[in-house]
């Protein structure tokens, strides 16, 4: 598989929707993780992330032109495990996942069979996909990473799921996104996650990712950095409503 420019892939392309990035750092010290989202409606674009203590939500940056909070207000990241597992998606399936690692353990497939209880969201004729990404840190030094998406099968209302197991690569990340590009409706994400060349720190990625997206359409950016010699993750938010 070519490995793609992240920079190339978000400039030409003014509407990926919501998206993930995970892989290693190009000098092999930590595991990345990025998440933005994007909107075309007014509702879409009214809001911000905000972290909590073992997780990050979504709510609406004016309480009073918040029309429908469905599909919109949610957790994009939870950790899990006592910090050992990290969960990142585009809608409440991160609660499912949470909530089935929590009340049958990790079994190597918790993340496959909780992403069974669900299906692409309920937003037709778009049928968003879900997308959703998981990342595992052990042994001690080591991780390794899952992507999944769910996904209408060609615009048709049947559920079709999709899983990727990574193993990481310096300097590499697979990124995953709703949608192909903008449209109407909007064309789902179709292939295999892309190969993207990561840099060394999580302000790089951010700068990276942010000035890249469609300047009318992003709305928040979160980039997670976790060192893998088990000192001190780097945390970056940003908000287009400030």
């Amino acid at each position: 598989m070519a490995l793609f420019n992240l920079e190339t892939l978000l400039s030409e392309n003014s509407y990926p929707g919501r998206g993930i990035v995970i892989g290693k750092s190009a000098d092999g010290k930590n595991a990345m993780i990025a998440y933005f989202i994007m909107g075309r409606s007014v509702n879409s674009r009214n809001r911000i992330f905000e972290r909590f203590e073992g997780g990050m939500r979504t709510k609406a940056f004016d309480e009073s032109k918040l029309t429908d909070p469905h599909l919109i207000i949610y957790n994009p990241y939870l950790s899990a495990q006592g910090g050992s597992i990290d969960i990142i998606t585009n809608g409440d399936q991160t609660n499912t996942v949470y909530d089935y690692i929590s009340e049958n353990g990790e079994d190597g497939f918790s993340f496959e069979k909780s992403l069974h209880l669900r299906e692409y969201e309920d937003d037709a004729p778009n049928y968003t996909p879900r997308i959703s990404g998981i990342l595992y840190y052990a042994p001690k030094d080591e991780f390794h990473y899952k992507l999944s998406i769910l996904k209408s099968n060609n615009g048709t209302p049947v559920c079709q799921r999709y899983f990727y197991s990574y193993n990481p690569i310096d300097g590499l990340g697979h990124f995953i996104h709703t949608y192909k590009c903008d449209g109407d409706p909007i064309p789902s994400f179709y292939g295999e996650p892309e190969e993207v060349a990561l840099p060394n720190t999580a302000e790089e990625l951010a700068d990276l990712i942010w000035n890249n997206l469609n300047e009318d359409n992003k709305v928040s950016l979160f980039v997670r950095s976790v060192p893998l010699d088990g000192g001190e993750p780097t945390e970056i938010i940003i908000n287009k409503n400030k």
